[in-house]
């Protein structure tokens, strides 16, 4: 079967049949920004980071396959302005703590918030009430931390099967919480795939959070997108 044809940004490109938008955006070398896909995972669609406009309509870039002679918007001032009042919103509606957090600098929230130059969000700060699970022997679960995207609830499952990180409640009221029993079970590889794998510092690998020093951690010499951007 022959490469699918589109454009992006006026850009020509090509695409393997079923690529998402997402996919075949980097196969091209063109950055679309996402929290909540990881590769590897469904994609969910929760963050609406990687929004794009294809034929005038708004569209999730991750969940959104690619059909022949699409021609999609990714950089416009409103797109980009979209994108960066979602990650205020991510900010003001958690407590987080970028100075004293283990994650700064492999922070995907923080290096977006830089990569879009956010300095004081335009919406007020929420400061909700949320707990910290620290019953555990490997992981802890900071919730004033979570961004929702839900890939530790589509990545990290015991070998019987067994969901160690579930959602409770709905809106506004939404949180992540761990079973704490299949969580003191996991494997050392798979406490560190669920803290690898969190994008912000919501889960954290007990003993070993500062093992890289801050200034040699993925962000802090190259921002996020650039390993795609050829920057």
């Amino acid at each position: 079967m022959s490469d699918i044809k589109f454009t992006i940004d006026g850009k020509e490109c090509t695409a393997k049949s079923g690529q998402t938008i997402v996919e075949a955006a980097k196969a091209n070398g063109i950055y679309i920004p996402v929290l909540c896909h990881f590769e590897g995972l469904k994609p969910a669609g929760t963050c609406r980071i990687c929004t794009v406009k294809v034929g005038g309509r708004f569209m999730a870039g991750c969940t959104t396959p690619v059909a022949a002679g699409m021609r999609i918007d990714n950089m416009t001032p409103e797109i980009e302005d979209m994108r960066k009042q979602i990650i205020e919103m991510l900010f003001v509606e958690g407590n987080h703590m970028c100075p004293v957090c283990e994650k700064s600098g492999n922070c995907e929230l923080q290096a977006l918030a830089y990569r879009y130059k956010m300095m004081v969000p335009r919406f007020p700060f929420l400061w909700p009430q949320r707990e910290v699970v620290a019953n555990t022997p490997k992981l802890y679960l900071d919730k004033n931390r979570c961004v929702q995207c839900l890939r530790c609830v589509r990545e990290i499952v015991t070998e019987d099967g067994k969901h160690v990180f579930a959602v409770k409640d709905r809106g506004g009221k939404t949180t992540i919480n761990m079973d704490e029993k299949l969580a003191a079970g996991l494997s050392d590889e798979m406490a560190m795939r669920a803290m690898d794998i969190c994008p912000v510092g919501c889960i954290i690998r007990k003993e070993v959070g500062y093992k890289v020093p801050i200034g040699q951690r993925k962000f802090d010499s190259k921002p996020i997108g650039s390993e795609i951007e050829g920057r």
